[in-house]
């Protein structure tokens, strides 16, 4: 398993349990080691709004349509 896939994978169980703040800090982690996955700018975006920080939100789900405009799972 790689080291992004890893910290996607505890960010997402930390989003399951409402951990949004220690989830936030493994797909910062993961976006680190790859700027230019859309998924990735897609859970931080997940876990920002889920913090009520929605102009940061609005701006990772923006960038990961810029790297990807056919993704269509960016709200």
């Amino acid at each position: 398993m790689s080291q992004i896939q890893d910290l996607v994978e505890k960010g997402q169980s930390l989003m399951d349990d409402g951990k949004f703040d220690e989830a936030l800090g493994f797909f910062e982690q993961a976006l680190l080691l790859n700027q230019n996955d859309p998924d990735l700018w897609n859970y931080k975006g997940v876990a920002l709004r889920s913090l009520g920080r929605y102009e940061e939100s609005m701006e990772c789900f923006n960038k990961s349509l810029e790297i990807d405009p056919r993704d269509k799972h960016a709200s």
